[in-house]
């Protein structure tokens, strides 16, 4: 008891140290980035604007997201290109920007790459502020402090410090290799900016979640998507839309690891796997003949077997029937309704 109570005195420290006022922000920056002026810590705040995403009814992603998102977005250069996490443009058919100031600009859509979550958008117009340069994620590790940003001026500022350094798996077919989790958890945490000391931008905030450290158990934090994964694929994704990658095969599954097993949640309307007869509460065992251990595991080996389009053999158990079944995949980004690139 007594190490979980350091540890969340630890942990939680830097939250009480941001309140209302400029002056205790500063003091907070400082904390974090020595060298920091007054106007250099004003100039991080004008960079970080509200993102909202207006979705038509009838999109795919429209139920479970909803039709009207709202989160945060980075500018992250002088043409105006603000980086977001990217299931709050996902389908969208118009998004909007507002400033620090209050000021609503008109953006448009550049790209979303599936594989590392993050989202691109432009600004209609100039939003008159620095972008935030992107810094070295991977210098970064468990127990280094760090700054939250988020959109609304001075109240959007947390102290945090990042306790885990590793893999993230989503139930949503997707894995992230070096993921930073942090914690007190932010909770406007979509698209908010991961400041490092030095001022420049670590990751992206992706979802609330818990991570497991020992002697702790299970500690609520965010996970961001490391800027670091960006910088690869950056110039291709505001020229084209996309990594430029060949995209991975999608299956259109949700699955939940329950003690190692694999456990279908849902399978997406629609998409590969309920084409090809898999269901809510079928468990998974094996992909191409190997026996999978574990969500990462399973993505691993369907990722490996080609691009999209790749034949998926997997084992599944269906009430008491074992049955081997040919998951054809396809193209995620040709099952969503994702909008022209500009």
């Amino acid at each position: 008891m007594h190490k979980k109570c350091l540890f969340y005195l630890s942990y939680f420290q830097p939250r009480r140290r941001v309140v209302k006022k400029i002056y205790t922000l500063i003091a907070v920056i400082i904390m974090i980035v020595p060298a920091y002026a007054q106007e250099e810590a004003e100039q991080l705040l004008k960079a970080i604007v509200k993102v909202k995403s207006i979705i038509p009814k009838e999109a795919r992603t429209a139920g479970v997201l909803g039709t009207a998102r709202e989160g945060n977005g980075v500018l992250i250069d002088a043409d105006g290109h603000i980086l977001t996490i990217g299931y709050l443009i996902l389908e969208a058919d118009g998004i909007e920007v507002v400033d620090q100031d209050g000021q609503k600009f008109r953006a448009g859509y550049i790209g979303y790459d599936h594989k590392t979550g993050f989202g691109l958008i432009r600004a209609e117009k100039a939003l008159n502020t620095a972008p935030i340069q992107l810094g070295r994620s991977a210098d970064i590790k468990a127990g280094d402090p760090v700054l939250v940003i988020g959109h609304g001026g001075v109240d959007s500022v947390q102290g945090a410090r990042v306790v885990f350094r590793g893999e993230f798996t989503g139930y949503w077919e997707y894995l992230i290799e070096n993921a930073i989790y942090i914690t007190p958890p932010y909770a406007n945490y979509g698209g908010a900016a991961l400041i490092g000391r030095d001022g420049k931008l670590l990751g992206i905030g992706s979802i609330f979640t818990q991570q497991t450290i020992a002697d702790l158990g299970a500690v609520p934090c965010n996970m961001f998507v490391p800027i670091d994964l960006l910088q690869p694929i950056l110039s291709q994704l505001i020229a084209t839309g996309s990594s430029g990658e060949p995209p991975q095969p999608w299956l259109g599954l949700q699955i939940d690891e329950v003690h190692g097993r694999l456990f279908v949640r849902r399978v997406t309307s629609g998409g590969p796997a309920e084409k090809a007869g898999l269901g809510s509460g079928d468990i998974i065992l094996k992909v191409d003949k190997k026996a999978v251990q574990g969500l990462a595991d399973f993505y691993r080996k369907v990722w490996s077997l080609g691009k999209a389009g790749v034949g998926v053999p997997v084992a599944v158990l269906q009430g008491i029937e074992i049955r081997d079944v040919v998951v054809h995949s396809e193209d995620r980004n040709q099952y969503y309704r994702i909008l022209q690139h500009k």
